[in-house]
């Protein structure tokens, strides 16, 4: 099976050289061996960012190494029915994680297979065909991301800390050091796995956190951030509190974010292709086609980087009680500016500020690649630069488009992106649309408590 997936031109470590040399194939009994692993989990994520899993003795890993485990599709959040055949997920060996908190275990991410194809849909397999068509055109996307999350008691309607109340508790050190044990035994272990964690800290919201480790391939970004989630939840779970990535799981404060940094490099990971130390803002040519095609769709890439109906309620959010959503509406960029959907923080590179925590790691990056390399195929332009307080004056702007205001939107919106559709894959976009439609139909066929606080007496 693994010389036939090497046909399709998606190796088991897509991306540029620096990946390669990280994830060079490895035997897993080898390594369970040399490690003391009893166990790996064979994980692969769905269309809707569900973690899916099968737990293998180290003594058979072999055979799962070579046929890949298998699951039952219709079971998961993926396009198919009970009468498809078995979804194998096979292992990429190169990219499997020990997991620092329980060391005879190991997680392994995996590309999902069906009669000896890839299953066009699945994440993994959307984001590789996407590396795969930028290094065509030997184009290397490193990414990082800035994951948000709450730590709430188990039930997940409060915050963990009841003396944690300030209105600015943005970087707050005795918040800070109240959860100390949660954060640095997070943190201990990404320095462990060698991921370059460099800062933690108590974000805008009560109870909130984020957690920043070095930008890398776009790929091993998407892993590292599949990964983190399931850390964070099962370290937060061991202290007895439970990690939320929900976009807005409490409507008075800041939602969870998930921004990312994004640049381009040559093969080598040497040169930087963004940068251009004689431009204003620090960028290429090259730089500001790929971000101009960020901006010719963002109105469709939101049903990827803002997946969820709660989404919608912090990218459109009133005002929270720090003074600030700290989420952009409209589609506009900028320099150093925190108000806007784009920013340019430094020279090289850009960070996008639309994605949330419900954003699929692996879809998020690809949705990013597919309108990147539309606009440096185009030539897209991003339009003229706005260095105003969003917040303050957005509602002067009128010739920039909003961002959508629910799931629906977003979803018709792309649809009817064919150039994105194009590029993402057909399947993929025809199964992921069908689901969150389906999301959506059961979400405005729920009644809701506001429904009957205003409507009963009508």
């Amino acid at each position: 099976m693994t010389d036939h997936l090497a046909s399709l031109g998606i190796s088991s470590s897509a991306g540029g050289q620096g990946v390669a040399a990280r994830m060079a194939p490895r035997d897993l009994a080898e390594f369970a061996k040399e490690h003391g692993i009893r166990y790996f989990m064979i994980s692969f994520t769905d269309l809707f960012g569900g973690q899916r899993a099968k737990l293998v003795p180290a003594v058979a890993i072999s055979e799962m190494q070579k046929d890949g485990a298998g699951f039952a599709g219709f079971a998961t959040w993926l396009d198919l029915t009970p009468a498809d055949p078995d979804l194998f997920a096979l292992p990429d060996a190169g990219a499997v994680i020990q997991l620092p908190w329980r060391r005879d275990v190991a997680w392994v991410p995996a590309d999902c297979v069906m009669e000896e194809k890839h299953v066009a849909q699945a994440p993994r397999v959307v984001l590789k065909s996407l590396i795969a068509k930028a290094a065509a055109e030997d184009l290397y996307v490193k990414t990082g991301v800035e994951c948000e999350f709450f730590l709430t008691k188990p039930c997940g309607t409060m915050i963990s800390d009841d003396a944690d109340t300030a209105t600015k508790s943005c970087y707050d050190q005795q918040a800070l050091m109240r959860r100390y044990d949660v954060i640095s035994e997070i943190c201990d272990c990404m320095l462990e796995l060698g991921w370059g964690p460099y800062q933690n800290d108590h974000e805008d919201a009560n109870g909130q956190w984020e957690m920043n480790w070095n930008f890398d391939d776009a790929l091993v970004t998407a892993d590292r951030h599949a990964f983190f989630k399931f850390m964070a939840k099962s370290i937060a779970e061991k202290h007895g509190l439970r990690a939320t990535f929900m976009p807005k799981p409490f409507l008075g404060l800041t939602g969870n974010g998930c921004h990312t940094h994004i640049s381009v490099w040559d093969k080598s990971g040497s040169e930087n292709r963004f940068h251009d130390a004689t431009d204003e803002m620090g960028l290429s040519e090259q730089g500001y086609h790929f971000l101009g095609g960020i901006m010719r769709h963002a109105e469709a890439l939101a049903a990827i980087t803002n997946p969820t109906v709660n989404s919608y309620k912090r990218i459109n959010a009133p005002r929270t009680i720090s003074g600030a959503t700290w989420a952009p509406n409209s589609v506009t960029w900028t320099g150093n500016n925190r108000t806007h959907m784009v920013r340019v923080p430094g020279k090289g590179r850009f960070e996008l500020r639309l994605p949330d925590g419900a954003a699929n790691p692996y879809l998020m990056q690809a949705v990013i690649i597919a309108a990147g390399l539309s606009g440096v195929q185009k030539k897209s332009l991003p339009g003229k630069r706005l260095d105003i307080d969003m917040y303050q004056l957005g509602h002067t702007v009128t010739d920039a488009p909003r961002l959508p205001l629910n799931l629906l939107d977003a979803i018709r919106n792309l649809e009817k992106d064919t150039e994105l559709t194009e590029m993402l894959g057909k399947d993929f976009v025809q199964s992921y649309a069908k689901l969150k439609r389906d999301e959506w139909n059961s979400y405005a066929s729920h009644m809701t408590q506001w429904e009957r606080d205003n409507t009963l007496d009508i």
